[in-house]
């Protein structure tokens, strides 16, 4: 008897369990409903958690970066990526550390060679490196990582000028992932104003606005971009060229989330609450504001969060070509246009490490671009 009372003890609380869920499914805030289903995509919640770390890693560019990526050093040029050890000679287990690095030319090919010597170098954590602003508000020198001098750490090798890779990908993220931002947010408010326009207006003012996103998506994207970025004059700063490619890559990508919000805003104002709220006398863009644009946000928030990965491509494809930013801004489309030659790619691999950090944050966008279209639907069945 009492096995079979706990069984039914059990299974009440099973089933208490199961209510109580469905109870907080049932009157939960459409926000609540969105984050509970997120939670379930296990892939978007990693992706977002990447994301920040970049972001953060971007933030944070100065302390994470090893070396100045302004000095530079002719002694180690095209250095590969140093070898770091963690066990001794004995095969235990010890501090990270390196060897100096001996440079020696080669006279057959005439190109010089680079060998681990006998000099050991710890890694040292909170190391002191180079001056820098942090946050732009506190000078210090304190670094996450480092060696002292004598050495040369290079954990993603160094370019033709003897300069860490790795602290300018670090460097590059900031311009890289910020364009993205910026660019959605730009096309965002070109996008969710015309295209709750052209929905809800209809008739004239439907037809002019279509017409000019088909006009502006059937030019070909790359001639586009190269004809707009040639235009800017090569004498203006760094920065202002940094804002004109955000407005550009902003004035070309606002047409998909145009029309995304035009649909959905042709769907809403034929439900009954925007009847009920133009039967009593609220002004259209009374309702705009508060009925059609908040139905839309979670889809918009999906559907830009899927464009951002293209405002970095577009950004490192510009780059690349030498028509958007160019140096000495640091972006990681300014850092493969070292990767243009074949013989750089065949002989110095680790160039290529940039293409990497873009592949990889176009995916994790993507992967929470899908989670969030998923979750924007939370009353779809859960599985």
């Amino acid at each position: 008897m009492t096995s079979i009372y706990n069984l039914d003890k059990n299974g009440m609380e099973e089933n208490l369990d199961i209510q109580d869920q469905d109870n907080e499914i049932f009157y939960a805030s459409k926000k609540r409903l969105m984050w509970l289903r997120f939670k379930q995509h296990k892939v978007a919640l990693f992706s977002a958690i990447m994301i920040i770390f970049f972001y953060l890693v971007a933030i944070f560019a100065h302390f994470v970066s090893v070396q100045d990526i302004n000095s530079f050093s002719a002694k180690y040029t095209y250095v590969a990526p140093t070898e770091i050890h963690f066990t001794d000679d004995q095969g235990n287990l010890t501090r990270p550390y390196i060897n100096n690095i001996i440079r020696k030319l080669n006279m057959e090919t005439l190109e010089f060679e680079y060998t681990a010597g006998d000099q050991v170098y710890p890694i040292r954590f909170l190391h002191r490196g180079y001056s820098y602003m942090f946050l732009g508000l506190i000078e210090t020198d304190i670094h996450l990582m480092g060696v002292d001098e004598g050495a040369a750490l290079f954990l993603m090798g160094s370019d033709k000028l003897g300069r860490d890779i790795f602290s300018k990908v670090v460097h590059g993220a900031r311009i890289s992932l910020s364009i993205g931002l910026i660019g959605v947010f730009l096309s965002l408010v070109f996008g969710t104003v015309l295209g709750g326009i052209s929905g809800f207006y209809g008739g004239k003012t439907d037809t002019l606005i279509q017409r000019l996103i088909e006009i502006l998506m059937s030019f070909p994207s790359i001639p586009l971009w190269m004809a707009l970025a040639a235009s800017l004059p090569p004498h203006w700063s760094p920065v202002v060229v940094y804002f004109m490619i955000t407005v550009i890559l902003s004035l070309i990508g606002w047409t998909g989330i145009a029309r995304v919000v035009r649909g959905i805003v042709m769907r809403l104002k034929e439900e009954k609450y925007t009847e009920a709220a133009l039967l009593s006398g609220a002004g259209n863009f009374y309702i705009i504001r508060k009925h059609l644009l908040p139905g839309s946000t979670s889809f918009v928030i999906a559907h830009a969060t899927l464009s951002i990965p293209a405002m970095i491509i577009a950004e490192t494809s510009l780059s690349f070509l030498g028509i958007g930013l160019r140096p000495p801004v640091v972006s990681w489309g300014v850092l493969l246009q070292e990767a243009q030659s074949i013989t750089v790619i065949a002989n110095y691999p680790w160039v290529l490490y940039p293409a990497g950090f873009v592949i990889a944050i176009v995916l994790f966008f993507n992967f929470l671009g899908d989670g969030l279209r998923d979750a924007a639907d939370p009353y779809m069945n859960r599985a």
